[in-house]
C-alpha cells in the first residue's frame, strides 16, 4: 500500500512539473491575441529582463494586443514597434535556423543581438528539458546566418 500512494505522489508531481514546463512555452499570439504570453516587449532591451505586462497598458496592432509592464514602455513602443518587435514573428530562432521550423518560445529564454529580440524554447520535449538558447549559442554566427534564409522558406508556405 505504501509503495502505491508513493507511485501516486510521484506520479502527480511529475505531472504538475511537466505541466509547468509545457505552459512556459507560447506561441507567439494565443487565443485571445495576446502577443508573447503577455510580456513585455521593451523590458528584454531596457531591462535586458523579459517582464509580464499587464492589460492596463495595451497596444493592438493587426489584431495583436501587445502588453506592458508600464506607461513609459507602452509609449515607447507605440513610438516604434518595428525596434522591439521579435524575429521570426515570435518563434524560436534556433528552431528556425537549425530545424526550418516554427517553435513556440519561453518568452523568459532570449537574446537581444544586433538590436533584435531573439526568442527560444526552453521546456520539455519529448519527456527531458531542453533549452535552445544553449544550443544557439554554440553556433550563434552561422546561426544568424541561416535564420533569414530559413525563415523566408517559411513564410513561402
Amino acid at each position: 500500500m505504501k509503495t502505491s500512494i508513493r507511485n501516486i505522489i510521484v506520479v502527480v508531481i511529475f505531472t504538475i512539473f511537466t505541466s509547468i514546463a509545457y505552459a512556459q512555452n507560447v506561441d507567439p499570439v494565443d487565443k485571445n491575441k495576446i502577443a508573447n504570453g503577455g510580456y513585455d516587449m521593451v523590458a528584454y532591451f531596457t531591462d535586458n529582463a523579459a517582464v509580464k505586462g499587464s492589460s492596463e497598458f495595451t497596444h493592438e496592432i493587426n489584431g495583436v494586443k501587445y502588453q506592458f509592464a508600464s506607461a513609459q514602455h507602452l509609449n515607447l513602443f507605440k513610438s516604434s514597434p518595428e525596434k522591439y518587435l521579435p524575429v521570426c514573428d515570435g518563434y524560436c530562432a534556433w528552431g528556425v535556423a537549425e530545424k526550418g521550423k516554427k517553435v513556440p518560445v519561453n518568452p523568459q529564454t532570449f537574446k537581444v543581438i544586433n538590436g533584435k529580440l531573439h526568442l527560444f524554447f526552453n521546456g520539455d520535449f519529448s519527456g527531458s528539458p531542453f533549452n535552445t538558447l544553449p544550443e544557439w549559442n554554440k553556433n550563434e554566427t552561422n546561426l544568424l546566418n541561416q535564420l533569414p534564409v530559413n525563415w523566408a522558406k517559411l513564410n513561402k508556405k
